[in-house]
């Protein structure tokens, strides 16, 4: 960010000033609870780098500053589990099962390859009427646990977390909140 010689891809400096994240709230329309740690406009360079090669490396630094801090933070007294919403593998990685991953803890077991949707259109930059009408299906691999956190990079409209949620209570699963990098509503 700040372009001085650094060996990491973020330096110490920039990471502190211009990654400390704030808790934001919001709700989806069923009353589920969103945590987000960034207004979108504040990374939004960052979230780009997702389909490059550099891509892994910052989305590893953002939810080091993030997710992995919140962690250290949330003791809520029972055991979860994570699931990254189409956690597919693109461009070598998947930058959801990396933010997933930063939750590991004594009360968070993250699950990977749960939650894939069926349609595979982009939303980047997509109407929530387009949203709607092009819904993502999801498909869910079974799993015993019932109680989950869902994970995502962006909340936009939220209908990709309301679609998750939905299709997750026929299963007996229940969301406990979801967790996003950033909220495109907090500008």
């Amino acid at each position: 960010m700040c372009e001085s010689l650094s060996l990491k891809h973020l330096c110490t400096y920039c990471q502190k000033t211009f990654l400390n994240p704030k808790l934001y709230k919001r709700h989806l329309e069923d009353g589920t609870l969103i945590y987000s740690f960034y207004k979108y406009s504040e990374i939004k360079d960052l979230l780009h780098t997702k389909h490059t090669d550099i891509g892994f490396h910052i989305y590893k630094i953002l939810a080091q500053n993030s997710f992995k801090k919140f962690m250290q933070e949330f003791y809520p007294g029972e055991k979860y589990v994570s699931i990254a919403i189409d956690d597919n593998v693109t461009s070598g990685y998947s930058h959801t099962a990396i933010l997933n991953k930063e939750l590991k803890s004594h009360y968070i077991k993250p699950l990977y390859s749960i939650l894939r949707a069926k349609n595979c259109l982009s939303y980047s930059g997509k109407s929530k009427k387009f949203r709607l009408s092009n819904p993502r299906n999801f498909h869910i691999k079974p799993f015993k646990e019932k109680e989950i956190i869902l994970v995502d990079d962006i909340v936009t409209t939220g209908s990709t977390l309301l679609e998750a949620v939905r299709s997750l209570k026929p299963y007996g699963k229940e969301v406990i909140f979801c967790l996003t990098l950033c909220d495109v509503s907090n500008q």
